[in-house]
């Protein structure tokens, strides 16, 4: 893998030359229970993101650390962006990848509420210039992956608190944590904030739990998080390739 923060001038311009593909971490800064940092969303994009560049070649260009996340303001630890600034810095970073020559940007994202603005962002630049965008929601690949072994999508739960046992565990404190918490009708609420067909919207995360997290992290083992990076970032390359085959092998 190579990060755009590691190379000289010349060594960016010989990446780019060799493969034009750049993937971009997209997460968040924002309250995760008693248990698990605030950069929770961010540490696992990049996790991802970096596993995906060194499957694919591709450049790893890092972002600022902060999303969208109004719905967490207030909780001590939450800085979020206003869309406008999250989006002028989206469009800058992505234009200026464009000049040097990158022609497809894979965006890989951990944080739902930026969603509107990746996507907004993505199809301007396509529409606009020579490259091409693919969208990659690695929580959404990551909660397929595990459902059938028990893991939840859920706020501060299991699946984050396994993604942030694969980046540092010295982080996850789960003796801060007395019991796992199901509020009644969080997974509902979830669930419907997050459908494709008819949703409604979740303004303030204590409208799923009035601690701001729900879920089970003691699900999280070791041994699941030794392998999340590899499983997540394996599935998103597959499609990849099935994305650029259907693309005909780009513009």
């Amino acid at each position: 893998m190579t990060s755009m923060y590691d190379m000289t001038s010349a060594e960016v311009a010989a990446a780019i030359a060799r493969n034009p593909l750049a993937i971009i971490p997209f997460g968040s800064v924002e309250q995760h229970g008693p248990h698990l940092p605030c950069g929770t969303d961010t540490m696992t994009a990049e996790l991802v993101a970096k596993t995906v560049a060194a499957k694919t070649d591709g450049l790893f260009v890092p972002f600022a650390p902060y999303g969208v996340t109004p719905i967490h303001a207030g909780h001590p630890g939450t800085i979020t962006l206003r869309r406008g600034t999250f989006e002028a810095l989206l469009r800058d970073v992505c234009s200026e990848l464009i000049t040097m020559g990158v022609r497809t940007v894979v965006f890989v994202n951990w944080h739902e509420v930026n969603s509107a603005s990746l996507d907004a962002v993505a199809t301007e630049l396509q529409d606009e210039t020579e490259a091409n965008f693919v969208m990659a929601q690695a929580c959404y690949v990551a909660q397929r992956l595990y459902a059938g072994e028990g893991g939840k999508l859920t706020h501060g739960g299991s699946i984050e608190t396994m993604a942030v046992m694969a980046h540092d565990p010295s982080l996850v404190k789960l003796e801060g944590v007395t019991e796992a918490t199901r509020p009644s009708g969080a997974e509902d609420l979830d669930a419907m904030r997050r459908s494709h067909e008819v949703y409604g919207f979740v303004t303030d995360v204590t409208e799923v739990a009035d601690d701001g997290w729900y879920g089970d992290p003691w699900w999280a083992t070791d041994d699941l998080a030794d392998d999340f990076a590899e499983r997540v970032a394996g599935a998103i390359v597959e499609r990849l390739a099935e994305i650029e085959r259907l693309r005909g092998g780009g513009r």
